[in-house]
């Protein structure tokens, strides 16, 4: 159903495993929103278009009682953000066409009736929301300053641009380019009235997360408003009315935190949110909070922190789920993203409401006042790419109080089939690794596929972040390796996500002051090289001699530094890797977030930022390392694998350095596929060389 057309098969044994011209096969299910009846979901399906060497996505519908799902999009280009009106007939979705423009596009789903294409704008929509009259759409598009970019239909040439005055911090994103130019901000779509998009939320300052209020006389949004929202990164709750003249914002939450994510009471009265308490005191969990929009900050409440687990998922979490009087949200566990409840009046602590040993990526339900209650979800495991499910609701048992829980699960979708057609899978093995404190790391391992009996080269592979984790997801990084040959070993360390917040504030600085920890590079190091030294012990594959390291990210930060103090790998790639602490408070597009970790700035403290860097301690690496970085990465800039390489080279090292042009940080998730082919390729050659 969902294999892209223009790709064709490749001629390769059926029974080998992942190579990486695969990366064509990889699709997957994302953007689950539930008609308000629960009758029908729509869902995105993305998908590489190897030919044309870019991602397409298309949006799907499925009868929630049974059959085939059918596509309501063309698929020729990005087809993202599906929302149901609320009468459940007609489907709304963004396309991004070639020219860059987006694309708001309405059809009738089931039932007679037009199609339209209600607004056009030329920079990246965000978000859409229907109002609960049906007769606008909340849009949230980012608003290019036309004296920098030019009027609508003729941009400006580069040559032609006046200079950028940049006053804040936060000025450019990874991905994005620059956006102090070009905030996000609210508009209203009038569905019935054509004219231009009316602004909701001028000014300078980002909007997002926009949710209309049962009445539809009000829209909330998460921003940053006040002076300093770039140093301290606090976000407020706001909300507006809009049943008439767009009237003023009035601010709801106490500008101590970052609250985000507003969702709106069935009965209009309360808005629960997520909240980071101290963004710059990391990590912290993000934490489910409610409260009465009439009353503000006095009447806010924390539901989720009994949980002790993180509620703000690195993938981008979605609003809590009204259900009832219930609140549905995710939160990392342990490797998995499931889905918990908790009553929005605090009687009870969270429960586990839509678990197992995978990643819910994204998620709908429909309550009890559906015709059919239901949660829909995509959700992938480490032998699945994210497929669509559905479940009904029923109220649950006395251990539930009688609220509605999941019943059986019916996966719609089978976008794994052709992968696992061409090649076969390596299903991970749990097991623990005892750390040189005696605490207990919960590592993954994979066999060499078909490598038959003896010890094999073993590769320790490191998440980024570092609060985000390893876990239940079928990652290609892992089985190309084990499919060619190698062993694959993986952990969650302290500083991961998905555990208690002790856990992953084990890595904050010495000098931090309130949860002080080792620093990047010290217990966190030693649960890394804990788990490869227990894999060698546990498993007769491990080649204790022939052990090769990899890391993206943060993970890059914990290769290099890894290589500086420890000598055991035969072979390192440092990947988009942070090799100096201090440049990058002043290079990355989130400079000056690193003291969140560290608990002092870089101008007063230097040295605690240099003591932690890999690059310090360069004289010490003899590992042939190979650096792979995106010309185009703003969140670790080209500079961090340039004093790599350099240092190195004077040092009479051997080091290679890839550059990847036109890609940014995100190159091996989303870069485009001919150059994910490509690195993957690199990468395994360059073990290859020394492991074999």
């Amino acid at each position: 159903m969902a294999r892209p057309a223009a790709v064709p098969p490749p001629t390769v044994d059926a029974m080998s495993g992942m190579k990486p011209h695969h990366i064509a096969r990889l699709a997957s299910a994302g953007a689950v929103r539930l008609a308000p009846d629960g009758r029908l979901a729509a869902f995105t399906i993305t998908s590489v278009d190897q030919r044309a060497n870019r991602y397409r996505s298309r949006v799907w519908v499925a009868d929630t009682a049974g059959g085939n799902p059918w596509p309501v999009s063309a698929g020729t280009e990005r087809d993202e953000h599906p929302v149901w009106s609320p009468d459940g007939r007609q489907l709304a979705w963004v396309t991004k066409v070639a020219s860059g423009d987006r694309i708001v596009s309405t059809m009738a789903v089931g039932a007679p009736g037009s199609a339209g294409q209600p607004a056009r704008f030329d920079d990246e929509v965000e978000e859409l929301a229907w109002s609960p009259d049906g007769r606008r759409l909340a849009v949230v598009v980012r608003d290019r300053d036309r004296d920098q970019y030019g009027p609508e239909g003729a941009p400006l040439p580069p040559d032609r641009m006046p200079p950028r005055r940049i006053t804040t911090l936060l000025s450019r994103l990874n991905g994005e380019g620059f956006v102090s130019d070009r905030p996000a901000h609210v508009y209203l779509v009038d569905l019935e009235v054509p004219g231009e998009p009316v602004l909701v939320t001028p000014g300078p300052w980002e909007a997002r997360n926009v949710a209309w209020s049962p009445q539809g006389t009000a829209l909330a949004w998460s921003s940053g408003r006040h002076d300093g929202w770039d140093m301290d990164l606090c976000r407020d709750l706001w909300t507006v009315r809009v049943d008439g003249p767009i009237g003023v914002p009035e601010r709801v939450t106490p500008t101590d935190a970052s609250y985000f994510a507003p969702s709106w009471s069935p009965d209009g009265t309360r808005l629960a949110f997520l909240v980071v308490p101290t963004p710059m005191n990391e990590p912290r969990h993000g934490q489910v909070g409610v409260l009465v929009a009439a009353e503000g900050a006095s009447s806010l409440r924390v539901l989720s922190s009994d949980l002790d687990r993180n509620a703000a998922p690195h993938e981008g979490p979605r609003p809590p789920a009204w259900l009832g009087d219930d609140l549905v949200f995710s939160a990392e566990d342990a490797g998995a993203l499931r889905l918990w409840s908790v009553p929005s009046d605090g009687s009870a602590p969270p429960a586990l409401w839509l678990g197992g040993d995978r990643r819910i990526v994204s998620w709908d339900v429909s309550g009890p006042a559906a015709q059919d209650a239901i949660v829909a979800f995509s959700a992938g495991d480490a032998l699945h790419l994210p497929e669509f499910h559905v479940a009904p609701l029923s109220p649950g048992g006395a251990a539930a109080g009688g609220r509605l829980t999941p019943g059986a699960e019916r996966r719609v979708t089978e976008l794994t089939a052709s992968l696992r057609a061409e090649a076969t899978l390596v299903e991970p093995e749990r097991f623990v690794a005892t750390s040189a404190d005696g605490t207990e790391v919960e590592c993954w391992a994979m066999a060499p596929l078909d490598a038959g009996p003896g010890r094999h080269p073993t590769i320790l592979n490191i998440h980024g972040g570092p609060f985000t984790q390893y876990g239940h997801v079928l990652f290609d990084e892992f089985q190309l390796q084990a499919a060619h040959g190698y062993g694959v070993v993986y952990c969650n360390p302290r500083g991961s996500s998905g555990y208690s917040e002790a856990w992953g504030r084990a890595v904050r600085w010495p000098e931090a002051g309130d949860d002080a920890g080792s620093g990047w590079g010290g217990v966190d190091a030693d649960d890394v090289l804990a788990c490869v030294e227990e894999a060698a012990d546990r498993f007769e594959w491990v080649d204790a001699d022939r052990l090769g390291i990899q890391g993206g990210s943060y993970g890059g930060y914990l290769t290099s530094w890894i290589i500086g103090h420890d000598d055991r790998f035969t072979a390192a790639v440092s990947e988009r890797a942070v090799n100096n602490l201090l440049t990058m408070e002043s290079d990355s597009d989130i400079a000056g977030f690193f003291a969140a970790y560290v608990g002092h700035d870089h101008l007063q403290r230097p040295e605690l930022f240099a003591r932690h860097s890999p690059i310090t301690h360069v004289s010490d690496m003899t590992t042939p390392v190979l650096i792979v970085h995106s010309e185009n990465d703003l969140r670790c800039p080209m500079s961090q694998a340039e004093e790599l390489f350099v240092a190195l080279k004077l040092l009479g090292r051997h080091p290679e350095l890839v550059r990847f042009p036109e890609e940014t940080h995100e190159l091996s998730r989303s870069g485009s596929p001919a150059h994910r082919v490509m690195r993957a390729e690199l990468i395994l050659e360059w073990f290859d060389r020394y492991l074999r």
